[in-house]
């Protein structure tokens, strides 16, 4: 197949996007549900948990930026695909892999740390920054793999 590289750079790419995806919204999820729980106590409380809900997300934009990266870099948004070799192919595709893996596992625990800042607001509202923080501290597991990712993808000699 003439495009082997190329298909293996988009799989990177979907791999990225998809796996990263699927961590955030089941994440996001997962902390919908246990807020969901708290609101059928308190509804004054929503502002509080929904910033709790998006933390998961971001995850999924990381590897939505990654994809888009891979996109740009093999010219396939231009309508112009560079023509790739199945060694750049695979470098490209092993690129994607730190965000793509690392995004789909963190968003899941940061969820669980997040739905468990749910129970903290639940108790002490005012221990709601307290329970972002620990929350947070998982993200940055995720935004090293974006920044590995990004780096190989635009140190990566192609097209």
């Amino acid at each position: 197949m003439d495009n082997m590289g190329l298909v293996l750079a988009i799989v990177g790419a979907a791999l990225a996007a998809l796996l990263s995806g699927l961590g955030s919204a089941r994440g996001v999820g997962l902390v919908g549900e246990a807020a969901a729980g708290l609101l059928t106590e308190d509804l004054s409380k929503f502002t509080k948990v929904l910033i709790l809900q998006i933390l998961p997300g971001t995850q999924g934009l990381y590897g939505f930026i990654t994809a888009i990266m891979v996109l740009v870099k093999t010219k396939l948004l231009s309508g112009s695909p560079a023509e790739l070799t199945v060694s750049q192919g695979l470098m490209l595709l092993g690129a994607c892999l730190p965000m793509a893996i690392v995004g789909y596992f963190s968003a899941i625990a940061q969820a669980r740390v997040a739905a468990s800042g749910v129970s903290v607001v639940a108790k002490k509202p005012e221990g709601q920054s307290k329970a972002m923080v620990l929350a947070a501290m998982v993200e940055t597991y995720a935004v090293l793999a974006l920044l590995i990712s990004i780096l190989m993808i635009l140190n990566l000699n192609v097209g």
